[in-house]
């Protein structure tokens, strides 16, 4: 594709878009009553038009049955999960019974990490990236802890070179094989919240499993981002929110994958609670539980109707859209766009004022690009807001911009390195 830094480029290429309708699905918040550049997708997606109607008809069966819309309503809530798991099986790479919506985020990593971190002998060491979101960093801090090891011995962080601001793969991998023999878990991100990498999730997983460890993954940011093979690339679990890039509300439901081998594994480990129970028994209230096949088997309590709604209104427009290899090829070209318009504004200083720590090749990024501030960090960030682009700030001075495929327009870009030109004219940067 060969960009060029005209307004007239971007409407172009918005006109032939064929996800260009998409966007009207979406609620932008306002500036000065129009509405704001978002670019905020990589921590908060926008609400879909539809989330309201989808909630307020789980409010009007609620309303109208009680109790029996459990087991009564058109869509009975005992299997109103059934139908999201479909749409989500075909995000992130999965059979369909080896997902299941339920509970958040960190709460999911911990019980996925009592069935899969099982420390014994020599064997009980974990590797995560280092800078992983400091919420894997508390749970599995936490979880070693519990187990009686001191997380400074049992836990193996994987730092960048110096000098440089992402991992090498090989890197990663070697450090798995120099700990093989001691070696419990790998735990990484699917994509690092802060540099925007996208990690070599097979490499990994196969590294782990030849070193004799499970492999589980954080999809936080990977879901609904990126194409994800996860039942193909053999990882053993993964859990990820809703919230991002797949757009259900703030706290949204979360979710987790288990690999089919282990559906058969008694020795695992696992807290339980009723709503993991075989569902053709749950309401005989038996005692001795007797865990759902698949993914199910890991659910604990009663799910959140209300939630699963919003998701639901979402991920319909994921499958309208035609799935996240379609969004993909949007993705790509207008992150690659956004990068251009940032080199553009770079060669045009004196010296590099905005360096872009995400990796430069397309198969190692999603759609977030996290820039570090050479200068004036704070007060670029202040002007990009105060001129109603919505962006993400991190400490201490790098801005995270994600252009999500299915409501951001090339139009959007361009507008947002205007304003970032404007700012370097108007601050004599």
């Amino acid at each position: 594709m060969e960009y060029q830094n005209t307004l007239a480029f971007a409407l172009q290429m918005d006109e032939s878009d064929p996800l260009k309708h998409f966007r009207n699905k979406f609620l932008f918040p306002k500036h000065e009553g129009r509405d704001a550049i978002y670019l905020c997708g990589n921590s908060l997606g926008l609400q879909p038009v539809s989330a309201q109607k989808y909630l307020n008809e789980q409010l009007a069966v609620w309303q109208d049955f009680g109790v029996e819309g459990w087991f009564n309503a058109k869509d009975t809530w005992l299997s109103y999960h059934n139908g999201l798991t479909g749409t989500l099986a075909a995000i992130v790479g999965a059979k369909k019974e080896e997902i299941t919506v339920m509970n958040s985020l960190t709460v999911n990593l911990h019980l996925l990490m009592v069935s899969f971190y099982k420390p014994s002998g020599n064997r009980y060491k974990i590797i995560m990236e280092a800078g992983a979101f400091p919420s894997d960093q508390y749970a599995v801090e936490s979880q070693v802890k519990f187990h009686g090891y001191d997380p400074k011995d049992a836990i193996i962080e994987i730092f960048p070179r110096e000098g440089e601001d992402t991992l090498r793969t090989e890197d990663i991998l070697q450090t798995i094989e120099d700990n093989a023999s001691e070696l419990a878990l790998v735990l990484f991100s699917g994509i690092n919240y802060y540099t925007g990498q996208f990690f070599d999730i097979p490499a990994i997983t196969k590294a782990a499993h030849e070193a004799g460890a499970r492999a589980g993954i954080d999809l936080a940011h990977a879901a609904g981002n990126v194409p994800l093979k996860l039942h193909d690339w053999d990882v053993d679990f993964a859990c990820w929110c809703s919230y991002k890039y797949i757009n259900s509300g703030p706290g949204g439901i979360s979710g987790i994958f288990v690999h089919e081998k282990h559906f058969g594994d008694k020795a695992l480990n696992r807290f339980a609670g009723w709503w993991g129970y075989r569902e053709d028994k749950r309401f005989l209230m038996a005692q001795g539980f007797e865990a759902a096949m698949g993914a199910e088997g890991w659910q604990v309590s009663t799910p959140p109707i209300m939630l699963m709604a919003l998701h639901k209104a979402s991920l319909e427009i994921f499958e309208e859209a035609g799935g996240i290899d379609t969004l993909r090829v949007k993705s790509e070209l207008l992150t690659g766009y956004f990068e251009f318009l940032i080199n553009k504004i770079n060669q045009g200083s004196v010296k590099e004022l905005f360096k872009i720590i995400t990796p430069k090749n397309k198969w190692e990024r999603g759609c977030q690009l996290s820039i570090v501030c050479n200068q004036n960090a704070r007060e670029t960030f202040n002007y990009l807001t105060q001129n109603g682009v919505i962006a993400d700030w991190r400490e201490p001075n790098v801005i995270r911009l994600s252009p999500v495929p299915l409501y951001n327009s090339f139009k959007d870009i361009f507008e947002a390195c205007r304003i970032l030109s404007s700012f370097i004219s108007e601050s004599g940067s």
